[in-house]
């Protein structure tokens, strides 16, 4: 048995933002995917991920009979098949931020919901934000609080502009230029990231009147700024824009960058080489960084490993 592949996302835009209803976009990553597959002799990953999808079904057993008008399984199908040996086969990093939870979960979806929302039929805002809701539910298992994104862009594998809490739709994003200068990228700290305990630093932080008042007047207003310019291939506003946002990400967002990363993080604004940005919830896993030149990127960050995700 091997089922089909789900794909790692990214989310450029809207970390911690979308939680206070900043916009966010979210495209699929190619390079990283995983599938639901069985094999006669498995691996220790595959017994670990195997007991794992154990303690999930009875999650979504659990989730079905509390939230009878959600989302039903086919529960006997979905056990037989973990009795069986089935396992969650990935390339996709954990506690990296680019989706590894979010890919099981659409993967499960796909293959035992029933009456499921398929990628086929017409995508309406409706059906889009059911599917955010279910997924949303389903990947509460893992990090305590979901939004439902992460298995949305890969269950969808397109990209998704998050206007608001309410208001997600499917979009495109300017065609890559594989010999333009200008690029996003992945920068590995090395360090594994925990989604929950950021998340509480985050939640902590909101009952700070100042902090809300930083989150609305800045982050949010940069955040915003960034996806338009993005989308609308204003590329020189864009830079202007995530410089402003990987500042006050350093002023504001210490916690959630790896210590060692704080200078290097300072250097890209002065020299204007690059800038980063949290990617996911950060903590640990990757950084994402955005540059004018790649080339001016790779020999200022000469001792890191860089990982191209998007040319233009």
């Amino acid at each position: 048995m091997k089922g089909p592949l789900f794909y790692s996302k990214i989310l450029l835009f809207g970390e911690y933002g979308i939680i206070r209803d900043s916009k966010g976009l979210s495209i699929p990553y190619n390079f990283y995917n995983g599938a639901l597959k069985k094999n006669e002799n498995p691996s220790a990953e595959a017994l670990a991920s195997n007991a794992s999808l154990k303690r999930f079904a009875d999650y979504l057993e659990k989730l079905e009979n509390e939230k009878t008008n959600l989302v039903s399984f086919d529960l006997p199908s979905l056990k037989n098949d973990i009795d069986t040996g089935m396992y969650f086969d990935s390339s996709i990093p954990q506690g990296y931020g680019v989706g590894s939870s979010g890919a099981l979960v659409a993967a499960i979806y796909d293959k035992y919901a029933l009456n499921k929302i398929t990628v086929l039929e017409n995508l309406t805002r409706e059906k889009l934000l059911e599917l955010k809701n279910i997924f949303s539910q389903m990947e509460s298992f893992f990090h305590g609080k979901s939004s439902g994104l992460d298995p949305l862009n890969s269950y969808l594998s397109i990209p998704i502009l998050i206007n608001s809490k309410d208001h997600i739709e499917a979009t495109g994003i300017p065609t890559q230029s594989f010999d333009g200068k200008a690029a996003v990228f992945l920068l590995d700290s090395g360090i594994i990231g925990e989604t929950a305990p950021m998340i509480n630093i985050f939640m902590e932080n909101l009952k700070d009147k100042g902090f809300r008042a930083m989150l609305k007047n800045q982050f949010v207003k940069y955040t915003d700024a960034c996806v338009e310019n993005f989308l609308g291939g204003d590329m020189k506003s864009l830079f202007s824009n995530t410089k402003k946002l990987s500042r006050v990400v350093l002023n504001h967002f210490k916690p959630m960058i790896p210590e060692q990363f704080h200078e290097i993080w300072q250097k890209g604004i002065e020299t204007n080489d690059y800038y980063l940005k949290l990617c996911g919830s950060g903590g640990g896993g990757y950084i994402l960084g955005f540059t004018e030149d790649l080339e001016r990127a790779k020999a200022s960050l000469k001792d890191y490993k860089l990982e191209v995700v998007y040319q233009f």
